[in-house]
């Protein structure tokens, strides 16, 4: 079972397809019945979109969220994409860039706000994704921001011209929360130290690091050997908290 555990709405998940500057950007789409209390944008790992992500969207929005995931390579075609394994998109990273990623992830924001009327919308993301979503918090298109082990620094492997570190915008960022792992080798602790310089004075942005040999992933997916079950749901209890906090 998912370490997110399920709230107290009915909802629905479905995969869409959204319109960015004339690409097609494949996204799943989840809503609470009734009213949605808030959007949610999800940047997911490096792995994109997936049975786990359609119900872990289903699964946010049961807490009463309007949820938009969106795939990281939408700009590669589909039957290219399928053959990808989680090497080959690691490889394909560096080619990503920066502004098309944070555009999809604004698209998926205003197609919350059109097709479920919620004012204020987050960001959250995990590993790539959460590199993302540190990103798209300092865009001024977001309202609160969590990232699951994202990238502070841009690896060696990714690095290029279309891609910026998280770390140099951090100090634009509205309020957001970085949850990481003490073992995690894509979050080193001086990277985490330079983030929180970058946040030093600011109380609604907040580092939360699990230690006692924490790695990568510990959280967002239960099939993963560095799945550590206690600290997930911790995570997520304190990442609901933190984007229901709207004051």
């Amino acid at each position: 079972m998912a370490a997110l555990v399920e709230g107290p709405h009915d909802a629905t998940v479905e995969r869409i397809v959204l319109d960015v500057d004339g690409h097609a950007v494949d996204a799943i789409h989840a809503r609470p019945t009734g009213t949605a209390l808030l959007g949610l944008v999800v940047a997911p790992d490096i792995g994109g979109l997936r049975p786990l992500f359609d119900d872990l969207c289903r699964r946010l929005a049961t807490h009463g969220l309007a949820v938009c995931a969106v795939e990281p390579f939408s700009r590669i075609p589909a039957d290219e994409r399928a053959a990808m394994t989680v090497e080959d998109r690691l490889a394909g990273a560096k080619d990503l860039y920066d502004d098309v990623q944070l555009a999809d992830l604004a698209e998926a924001a205003d197609h919350l706000g059109a097709a479920d009327g919620v004012p204020l919308v987050g960001v959250a993301g995990f590993c790539i994704g959460g590199y993302y979503a540190l990103k798209a918090a300092a865009t001024g298109r977001f309202e609160r921001a969590v990232s699951f082990y994202g990238m502070i620094r841009t690896p060696d492997m990714w690095a290029g011209l279309g891609h910026t570190d998280p770390v140099d915008a951090a100090a634009d960022a509205c309020p957001t929360l970085f949850l990481a792992g003490d073992a995690d080798p894509w979050v080193p602790a001086a990277d985490v130290e330079a983030l929180r310089a970058r946040w030093a004075g600011r109380p609604d942005c907040k580092v939360l690091l699990y230690t006692g040999g924490v790695d990568h992933g510990f959280a967002h997916d239960p099939d993963r050997p560095a799945h550590r079950a206690d600290d997930a749901a911790d995570a997520w209890r304190h990442a609901l908290a933190w984007l229901f906090e709207t004051g």
